[in-house]
């Protein structure tokens, strides 16, 4: 599921990842920190009880992302401890596809801390996620912020990115 927006005309794309195993949010901007374009935010849903093929389906459906969008870099967030272990497992596999992946794309992959992403989209590290999607609508001067909280994450990730690369 993908939220199409303005197309971008720039040879920098950064390619935003929130990662997930049920759900993983992807967001793709290019342009600097101060004319920041979205080009597409999204996410990658997965669903089933065999745990090697929803990997799979992950891996394939984000090659796919890629393939289309053709980023020049990625920035994925750091997982933090989860008192949930079985998910926080889950989610680190995930998260190794994606790190698998982007490596095998030859893309730069930055790791960006929960706060330095905060810290991007609204100045503050211990934003919540209320204050960062205002401030992301503000920013790519949108309606709403994408939909749902996974693709909104995944944008803000990629702006951060974009800040760091620019």
């Amino acid at each position: 599921m993908a939220l199409p927006a303005t197309s971008s005309k720039t040879s920098k794309i950064v390619l935003g990842i929130d990662p997930g195993f049920g759900r993983l949010g992807y967001a793709l901007v290019s342009g600097t920190l101060t004319h920041p374009v979205l080009i597409e935010a999204g996410y990658i849903q997965t669903k089933g009880t065999n745990h090697g093929l929803r990997l799979s389906e992950l891996r394939d459906k984000l090659t796919s992302v890629i393939a289309r969008h053709q980023p020049t870099s990625a920035a994925i967030e750091r997982l933090f401890f989860s008192v949930n272990v079985k998910t926080a497992l889950k989610v680190a596999e995930a998260r190794g596809v994606v790190m698998e992946l982007l490596t095998t794309h030859k893309l730069p992959v930055l790791e960006l801390s929960p706060q330095a992403v905060k810290m991007a989209a609204t100045g503050q590290g211990n934003a919540d996620k209320k204050q960062v999607q205002k401030m992301l609508c503000l920013i790519f001067k949108l309606k709403q912020a994408p939909k749902p909280d996974d693709a909104a994450d995944a944008l803000a990730v990629a702006l951060c990115g974009l800040s760091i690369n620019n």
